[in-house]
């Protein structure tokens, strides 16, 4: 930042200080204010500069912003249409008993993948799982591992704030991301399914009080084919240019259509697909309202990435790890790992690692596609920590205790990991 420097020592004290205040369950938004805040005036700014650090740093994230608002178009028009809960439905009876987990994994990896947020993807599936599980006698420790590891496969291929996050924070198209890390999701949904069989009979069993019945929401559902008609669009406009450049088709590589236009027209096509035109301005609303947090959060992150681009912590980091003589090119998944735990929220901790190691990271010759896809994917092992809300709201969903639901922590990690470790080994080393 020009005109602005202030010390790696100001810069570490910042973000320690916003984890802590997070950790001690103040509002993430001012926590990472704050710690902007103080970290500037520790490092040897001024007032006013604190001020320029602080504001500069939150303009930075202005164009995540405007892309997260347009998603809650989709987002919203795929909740509260139902057309997530018909879409979850079919593929659960379409497989049958046979493949009971693997339909539970894919449905929730699907949900999330055209948009709809991990947490409620999860929401949407659990009363599905809760039958099944009762039926077939899955335990809920195995349902939530395949409902939380195929929706973390999901999440980071989806048009969701953290993806969009990524690609931005590495300035790279979020359809491009969404491409790279499609191998990694499988290699995740696959290890959700694997882990969720083994586990089928540990824990405790579903109950006629955990079943609840939608009889009366299901009828004013859309139909199938309805349903999908937002999703698909949504995808197929999102992968004309990136598949345009694979194949080297000029016309298709011309297509340069930001996600900031495909997302909301997607939604409004779905929405009259579904012939719920009178909902349109109910549904964008609704949309919106979700990603509200997500919104206020990259404000906050920007501006503790603003402290963290005016010292020299980069610089600092740099020499540690040549000295150290560890690989460059783990530090990607290392920080979306630790900035996703400190946060409990794929978001956040994308958010926070772009911000404060993107540089860094970008100048061990790692490329920005490799970067972004280690960081996401890093992001996703230890997101589900007690204190965010992915643990309690998914936790609830599945009538778990605290107890119960710390149990799940391992075995979605392991989910995690292994993404982390696929694409680290794709474009970490491989595809360098």
């Amino acid at each position: 930042m020009p005109g602005v420097s202030v010390s790696w020592i100001g810069a570490l004290v910042g973000l320690a200080l916003a984890i802590i205040l997070i950790l001690r369950r103040l509002n993430p938004v001012y926590a990472l204010l704050l710690g902007a805040v103080i970290g500037s005036l520790v490092g040897g700014a001024n007032l006013v500069q604190t001020t320029q650090i602080v504001i500069t740093g939150s303009q930075s994230v202005m164009g995540t912003v405007v892309r997260v608002i347009a998603a809650g178009v989709l987002a919203g028009a795929m909740m509260e249409s139902g057309a997530a809960d018909v879409i979850a439905r079919t593929i659960v009876n379409k497989l049958g008993d046979n493949m009971a987990i693997f339909a539970l994994a894919l449905a929730t990896m699907l949900i999330t993948s055209v948009g709809v947020f991990i947490t409620v993807s999860i929401i949407i599936v659990a009363p599905i799982a809760m039958a099944v599980g009762k039926k077939l006698n899955i335990s809920k420790l195995a349902l939530l591992v395949a409902l939380s590891g195929g929706g973390k496969a999901g999440n980071i291929i989806s048009p969701n704030p953290n993806t969009i996050a990524a690609a931005s924070g590495f300035h790279i198209e979020t359809s491009a991301l969404m491409i790279a890390d499609f191998v990694p999701a499988l290699f995740g949904l696959a290890m959700a399914v694997l882990v969720a069989s083994l586990l089928r009979n540990k824990g405790e069993m579903p109950t006629d009080r955990d079943i609840v019945e939608k009889e009366e929401e299901n009828q004013n559902h859309p139909s199938v084919g309805a349903s999908f008609v937002a999703p698909v669009v949504a995808i197929v406009l999102l992968l004309i240019n990136p598949i345009g450049e694979i194949l080297h088709v000029h016309a298709l590589e011309a297509f340069q259509v930001d996600a900031m236009y495909i997302l909301p027209f997607a939604g409004i096509v779905g929405i009259l697909a579904m012939k719920q035109g009178k909902h349109i301005m109910d549904y964008t609303r609704a949309g919106l309202m979700r990603m509200t947090d997500v919104v206020l959060i990259l404000i906050g992150a920007g501006a503790i990435g603003g402290l963290i681009s005016s010292s020299n912590l980069s610089v600092e980091i740099v020499k540690l790890i040549n000295e150290a003589g560890i690989s460059g090119t783990l530090l990607a998944p290392i920080a979306g790992i630790l900035m996703a735990a400190a946060t409990a929220s794929t978001s956040t901790g994308v958010i926070l690692g772009t911000g404060s190691f993107g540089k860094t990271i970008l100048s061990f010759g790692v490329s920005p596609v490799g970067a972004a896809v280690m960081m996401h994917t890093g992001a996703t092992v230890i997101d589900e920590l007690p204190h965010g809300n992915y643990f309690h709201v998914t936790g609830n969903a599945m009538h778990m205790d605290i107890k119960q639901r710390l149990r799940v922590i391992p075995y979605e990690a392991i989910v995690g990991l292994t993404m982390t470790i696929v694409g680290t080994i794709m474009y970490g080393y491989l595809m360098k």
